[in-house]
């Protein structure tokens, strides 16, 4: 087992968990290294300690649940709006396929793919000349299965696996640095109403939430929640169209097309992130 797939594996721990507080040893033992060495290899790969991420997946998605009607209604106002985020659409560009583009089904595009490791699990990433075209978790599926189903949305391109170009996509997200990033590119096929979604998607800020109605509310189509999260569902690619940030009206997790237990791992990632900076505290239970 590699370090990262150790890391994966410790995160799903705490998240199946998350109720039993798990201390570091336990945590340590389910992944087979000792608990200093664990410390470590969790605090270079994931950014904080394996106590910090477990107060994120616990104490602040509780307080996150307790005002989500709250917090709901403001992240409604904001949609469409620029902000600190850097998934704002000032930061990432979504561009969608011409109905021209569409029609002759990827036709003299040269698409390169490759699968990447991240303390949240394998990626596969896949990109046009124009942006990344398609990303996501393979804990379910295989790269073989996700590279069929892409090459069905494109039929006429061809093919080319290259590591090195894609790995930007994951270490803009994952990768810490102090200079600002340069403006990432997404290039996604889908309908008028799917882009629309998408481009909602990337309005809510880093470790906010919003609900299917708010977005639909939001996009002038109150009555459109079902199909807002059919839309959200259908998001080719993760993490940049953060649709982990939707949940339920109650405050429900929901679904999410890479499972519910990755959406809260993801979740409890993105919050342990922003708050790195404030000190640890003692979890009372």
């Amino acid at each position: 087992m590699n370090d990262y797939a150790r890391i994966e594996k410790a995160m799903t721990y705490m998240v199946a968990n998350a109720t039993e507080q798990p201390d570091l040893e336990t945590v340590a033992a389910h992944v087979h290294i000792s608990a200093f060495h664990f410390q470590r290899l969790f605090c270079r790969y994931v950014g904080i300690s394996p106590k910090r991420f477990l107060q994120a997946l616990t104490l602040e998605r509780g307080k996150q649940l307790m005002h989500s009607s709250t917090s709901l209604l403001d992240i409604a106002h904001t949609l469409g709006l620029s902000g600190g985020s850097r998934l704002y659409d000032h930061f990432v560009q979504l561009e969608a396929v011409t109905p021209g583009e569409y029609k002759r089904q990827g036709e003299g595009v040269e698409i390169t793919y490759g699968v990447h490791e991240t303390p949240l699990g394998s990626m596969f990433v896949a990109m046009t000349p124009r942006g990344i075209c398609r990303m996501g978790f393979i804990d379910t599926t295989s790269e073989e299965e996700l590279l069929t189903k892409l090459a069905m949305e494109w039929p006429r391109s061809t093919f080319h696996p290259n590591r090195v170009a894609t790995r930007y996509a994951v270490e803009a997200i994952f990768a810490k640095s102090e200079e600002a990033p340069a403006a990432l590119s997404l290039h996604v096929t889908g309908t008028n109403f799917q882009i629309a979604v998408w481009r909602a998607l990337l309005t809510i800020p880093e470790g906010q939430l919003a609900s299917y109605s708010h977005i639909a509310r939001a996009l002038g189509t109150p009555k459109s929640s079902r199909a807002v999260g059919n839309a959200v569902g259908a998001n080719p690619i993760a993490l940049w169209i953060p649709c982990h940030r939707v949940i339920q009206q109650s405050g429900a997790l929901g679904g999410y097309r890479w499972g519910v237990e990755k959406k809260r791992m993801v979740q409890a990632w993105e919050l342990s992130q922003l708050s790195a900076s404030t000190p640890e505290v003692e979890l009372s239970l």
